[in-house]
């Protein structure tokens, strides 16, 4: 009874400790005023090439299908979205490669939707040139640019790329490094193995995403949820560069950051940690191309002085998009001490430092580097009542003694109650 009556005390307590540890935070959620954001961006580029004359989707031109799906995405875009159309392939007739190269052009400026205007536009298209991606990729990147907005692309295409060697997926490659954070997004109308590599490789690059599309609704329902997604942003990470050595890091506050690393190169970042207070940071590097099987990341938090506090890593084998990896340290509370000299808490520098051991082929670029997303949460203490961890709770070498303890009164008890029922059968 007495081992009962603890156990349902621990248990309220542990009860009553994640209540109280939540309920500021959820009061302090319900509290903030929802920071101001500029309407998000987005231009969907579309392909007007010869070869959308083809009648395989749903019984009608690839151009017909792409029409009615505009119309429809048209009529459904959020009205805080700024939405352009741009087109490629549309203009020229010609066999001139060099001129059919820059045959790509805005339809409908990126801004406030009329709706009317736009499908008018759209009604226009006649299947008629070549496929210039690149040039069209970068005629978009120049149309979304300016202000802090949340930006987007959709390109829609039925064929690969034929303005070489401007490669489109080395296009988007620079123009995720600008840090601008804008996503390509790609959909294939029936696309060929070819098609199907290149659009994947765009999307990838940016950190998009790649649909294979064979039918209508297929078109419009994906670039509906697309123009959605834009509109509903989660989080929009913060460019930063990471230095050679921790004396030039950046000093980063609690966050998501954005960088780019070439293969086998160490970045390095700084971070201050209060005593009482726990930080928590995790890395994760994306292979945009190709790279050799036998790949690795490394996240090591260590002092001004070089002397290493903790470090997370992960290492693997065969095809990856991305690698990650994480690690935690918690800064004692100091009593008495370590104040600075306004009688404030003197605050720790943690250097950061992100390595990968990715390689690349031969012949595969290594510039620009790989993507890098790196967060960064400074928390307080397991030593606080709003963390489990009080308890004992996350704490290997407690919890490993909580369990002995528990294990051996368990055993008493067993044994006693066994020497009772064998004494009163004796007895019986």
């Amino acid at each position: 009874m007495i081992t009962r009556k603890r156990l349902a005390a621990g248990l309220c307590g542990l009860l009553v400790t994640l209540t109280g540890g939540l309920s500021p935070v959820a009061a302090r959620a319900d509290t903030a005023e929802p920071a101001a954001k500029e309407a998000p961006k987005v231009e969907l580029v579309l392909d007007v090439s010869g070869s959308m004359r083809a009648r395989d989707i749903d019984g009608q031109s690839r151009m017909a299908a792409a029409k009615q799906a505009f119309n429809e995405v048209l009529d459904a875009v959020p009205d805080d979205v700024r939405l352009g159309i741009r087109t490629l392939g549309a203009d020229y007739p010609g066999k001139d490669r060099k001129e059919g190269c820059k045959d790509t052009r805005q339809l409908y400026p990126v801004g406030p939707l009329d709706r009317t205007e736009a499908k008018a536009a759209v009604a226009t298209l006649t299947p008629t040139g070549w496929t210039p991606i690149g040039p069209a990729l970068l005629g978009a990147a120049e149309d979304l640019e300016g202000g802090d907005a949340t930006r987007r692309i959709v390109l829609i295409t039925d064929g690969e790329d034929t303005c070489a060697p401007l490669d489109p997926c080395q296009v988007a490659r620079e123009i995720a490094a600008k840090g601008i954070h804008l996503t390509i997004d790609t959909l294939g109308l029936v696309p060929d193995a070819k098609t199907r590599a290149q659009l994947v490789c765009i999307a990838e690059a940016t950190g998009g995403t790649y649909t294979s599309v064979q039918h209508t609704a297929e078109l419009s329902g994906r670039v509906s949820q697309l123009v959605d997604r834009a509109a509903k942003p989660v989080l929009t990470p913060v460019a930063t560069e990471g230095a050679d050595r921790c004396a030039k890091a950046p000093l980063l506050g609690p966050g998501l950051y954005t960088d780019r690393e070439t293969f086998g190169q160490h970045r390095w970042y700084r971070v201050e940690v209060l005593p009482g207070q726990e930080l928590r940071a995790s890395v994760s590097v994306g292979a945009d191309r190709a790279v050799h099987r036998d790949y690795g990341v490394l996240l090591r938090a260590s002092t001004l002085a070089g002397r290493e506090i903790v470090r997370g890593e992960a290492v693997g084998e065969g095809r990856t998009d991305v690698i990650s990896a994480g690690l935690r340290y918690p800064r004692p509370d100091i009593e008495g001490g370590g104040l600075g000299s306004d009688d404030k808490p003197a605050a720790e520098t943690v250097c950061l430092r992100v390595s990968n051991a990715f390689s690349a082929p031969a012949g595969t670029r290594t510039t620009p580097g790989l993507p890098v997303e790196l967060s960064i949460a400074v928390v307080d203490g397991p030593g606080e009542a709003g963390d489990t961890a009080f308890l004992g709770l996350g704490r290997g070498w407690w919890l490993l003694g909580a369990l002995a303890l528990a294990g051996f009164l368990a055993g008493l008890l067993w044994g006693w109650i066994s020497r009772w029922r064998v004494t009163v059968w004796r007895t019986n």
